[in-house]
């Protein structure tokens, strides 16, 4: 019997002015949605050194002044197949300045073609939402 579990991730929040940093989630070529840059945290690897990883991986930045925002829990249907994870958040900044003046810019992750762009908070919407669920209005409260 096959056991499914929810995937454990960290994402982090670069922020510009009113703008946040963010990639697009696709549903085949629809842009569905927004969410902040970062991915799976490996088993006995604490969420900020996942989270400090995978931005070195998919940008090629360091990433300095991480610091916890949330966890949130995110339940959701992706491409027909229903979604399980418990989403850490930590805001953090880019050491490498020019990473604020990019805009929009391609990247890879895991080894798939993917497009990253500042927007800003009062932009997200029903029709371009942020993902994970939660996340928005944890923006705006603070």
């Amino acid at each position: 019997m096959l056991t499914q579990r929810p995937r454990v991730i960290a994402l982090c929040l670069f922020r510009r002015d009113d703008r946040i940093l963010v990639t697009e989630v696709l549903d085949g070529t629809i842009v569905k949605g927004y969410r902040p840059l970062g991915g799976g945290v490996e088993f006995g690897e604490r969420t900020i050194d996942a989270v400090a990883r995978e931005i070195r991986e998919e940008l090629g930045v360091e990433v300095t002044g991480l610091r916890l925002v949330t966890v949130l829990e995110n339940i959701f249907t992706h491409e027909g197949k229903q979604g399980h994870e418990i989403v850490f958040v930590y805001d953090g900044e880019s050491a490498d300045p020019t990473l604020y003046d990019r805009e929009p810019f391609s990247y890879m992750d895991v080894d798939v073609p993917a497009r990253a762009l500042w927007k800003r908070i009062g932009d997200f919407s029903d029709d371009a939402p942020l993902f994970p669920t939660g996340l928005l209005e944890q923006l705006l409260r603070t």
